[in-house]
C-alpha cells in the first residue's frame, strides 16, 4: 500500500486541532450561558490532551487516513449541566451548535488564507516553507468543512440531533429523543449503505467548490 506518511501526519494534526477547537467551543458556550461545569474541568482549552478520546481522536482517524476513508473523528463529549441554564432547551441548542459553527469558521478562515496570492520563486527556500504550510491550510479547509456538515446531521449523538431537539416542540422532541439509543446503528447504516456520500458528500463538495 502506497502511503504518504507526511500527508497522513499533517492531516492527523489538523484533525486533532479541529476536534480540540470543536469541543472547546462547546465548553466555552456552556460557560457563557451559565454552566461552568466544563470550564471547571479544564475543557475551555486548546490543549488537545484534555479533549482526546483514544478511539475517536486517535485510532479511528488513523485507520481512516491509512484506508482512504473520510477523515472524521470525535473527542470526549463536554459535560453540560442543563439545569444551570435559565432557558435549558435554548441554551443547550446553542451549546450544541457551537461546535459545528467553530469548524465552519475555521473552514472560512482557511479558505480566505488559500485565496491570498503567494508569488513564490520555484525552488526557493521560501517555497520550501510556504508550500507545506499551504497544503496544511488546504487540509484544514477540507477537514473542518467535513466535520461541520457531518456533526450537523440530526442523528444522535451528533450535535445536529441536539439542535433539532431544541427547535422541535417539546412533545416531538421527547419522541425524537427515543432514537438516541439507536444513533450509532443509524450512523453505521448511513456509512455502509452509501448514504454518507449523499447526505454529507454532496453538500461538502458543493460548499468546497464555492469556497474555492
Amino acid at each position: 500500500m502506497d502511503i504518504n506518511f507526511g500527508q497522513v501526519f499533517i492531516s492527523f494534526l489538523v484533525l486533532v486541532f479541529s476536534l480540540t477547537v470543536h469541543e472547546s467551543a462547546h465548553a466555552w458556550a456552556a460557560d457563557r450561558l451559565g454552566d461552568p461545569t466544563a470550564r471547571l474541568l479544564g475543557r475551555v482549552s486548546l490543549n488537545p490532551l484534555v479533549h482526546a478520546d483514544p478511539i475517536g481522536t486517535l485510532l479511528f482517524p488513523l485507520v481512516g487516513l491509512v484506508t482512504g476513508a473520510p477523515l472524521i473523528g470525535w473527542a470526549k463529549p463536554v459535560p453540560v449541566a442543563t439545569w444551570r441554564f435559565d432557558h435549558p432547551r435554548r441554551a443547550y441548542l446553542l451549546v450544541a451548535a457551537a461546535g459545528p459553527i467553530s469548524n465552519l469558521l475555521l473552514a472560512f478562515i482557511a479558505a480566505a488564507v488559500i485565496h491570498v496570492p503567494l508569488p513564490l520563486a520555484p525552488g526557493s527556500s521560501t517555497s520550501a516553507v510556504i508550500i507545506p504550510m499551504w497544503k496544511m491550510v488546504a487540509v484544514a479547509l477540507q477537514v473542518n468543512l467535513l466535520l461541520a456538515i457531518f456533526n450537523m446531521l440530526p442523528i444522535p449523538p451528533l450535535d445536529g440531533s441536539s439542535v433539532l431537539a431544541g427547535v422541535l416542540p417539546e412533545r416531538l422532541a421527547a419522541q425524537f429523543d427515543r432514537l438516541r439509543p439507536y444513533g450509532f446503528v443509524l450512523l453505521y447504516a448511513l456509512l455502509l449503505s452509501g448514504g454518507f456520500s449523499i447526505v454529507v458528500g454532496r453538500p461538502y463538495h458543493h460548499l468546497l467548490s464555492w469556497l474555492l
